[in-house]
């Protein structure tokens, strides 16, 4: 992520802490200023780690005579990273699925100069074909931070690729656009996830017969979301669960554990997805 980036991310945030205002700052709100720039140091750190695409490497057979431990059944995972990113973001979230059975997660790393989601979502397509190829599965699931949420989203809506998504787990995504930062409307990428811009109005057209499931996490705390309810997915011919999160920023999504522990239920069992969508997830 650019240094030049960073300020609008924070700036609906700083706004309430302008002096006179302090008393009425919730303590939610400071703990979530404090731990996004967190986020943001340690992610800089580890940004330079992932600009190159992985390693696709076969998984090692256990050695003799070790137990071997029941772990869920599913198809590969695809996490899908956002604007001016790479799979770095990533780490920790990889790291809690591995733990908790799912051997094969794999990282598309797009391009930081890609100007058009379309051609992202193509992207997107030729790498869960190959995936598809070589590990024997028909099916996906994918799991998108903010833009690569609506990257996932217009490939299995768009492209067709609802044959090969199970499920979309959406992390801060402007589904129906957002009007936040509007001085980075220079670059083509965030004048297409406005909520005036033709590719929204393309995803909001029918989409009948549409395969996929779609699970959103949206944040009360997102500055990136304008409004905040733009991370819902509200579309009548899709099957659509949107779980709030409660205390933590749009950097914070892919990071912490307990969304993390949210995304795996979210995949594992529908049922628990359904209980998570009634609560929400609130994350002290």
């Amino acid at each position: 992520m650019k240094v030049t980036g960073v300020l609008p991310l924070f700036l609906p945030i700083c706004r309430r802490l302008w002096p006179g205002r302090l008393a009425s700052v919730s303590v939610t709100l400071v703990k979530a200023t404090a731990l996004e720039a967190a986020i943001l140091a340690g992610h800089m750190l580890l940004y330079p780690t992932g600009l190159t695409q992985e390693r696709r490497q076969a998984a090692l057979p256990a050695p003799a005579g070790t137990a071997r431990l029941p772990v869920p059944t599913g198809p590969p995972v695809v996490l899908v990273h956002g604007f001016i990113d790479n799979r770095s973001v990533f780490v920790l979230l990889r790291r809690s699925l591995a733990q908790h059975g799912r051997q094969r997660v794999e990282s598309l790393n797009y391009s930081p100069l890609t100007c058009d989601i379309r051609t992202a979502a193509e992207l997107l397509s030729r790498h869960v074909e190959e995936i598809c190829e070589r590990t024997g599965s028909p099916r996906v699931d994918i799991v998108g931070h903010s833009l690569g949420g609506l990257i996932a989203r217009y490939y299995a809506q768009c492209l067709g690729g609802d044959v090969r998504v199970r499920t979309v787990v959406t992390l801060g995504t402007p589904h129906s656009g957002t009007r936040a930062i509007p001085l980075a409307n220079a670059h083509p990428i965030v004048r297409q996830m406005r909520p005036d811009s033709p590719l929204i109005q393309e995803l909001a057209r029918p989409a009948p017969g549409c395969r996929t499931r779609f699970v959103s996490f949206w944040s009360d705390l997102d500055s990136v979301m304008a409004p905040l309810e733009a991370a819902c997915v509200d579309h009548p011919d899709l099957e659509a669960h949107n779980i709030r999160v409660t205390g933590i920023g749009h950097l914070a999504l892919p990071v912490h554990p307990t969304v993390a522990a949210g995304i795996r239920e979210a995949l594992d069992s529908e049922s628990a997805m359904r209980r998570q969508e009634g609560g929400g997830l609130t994350v002290a």
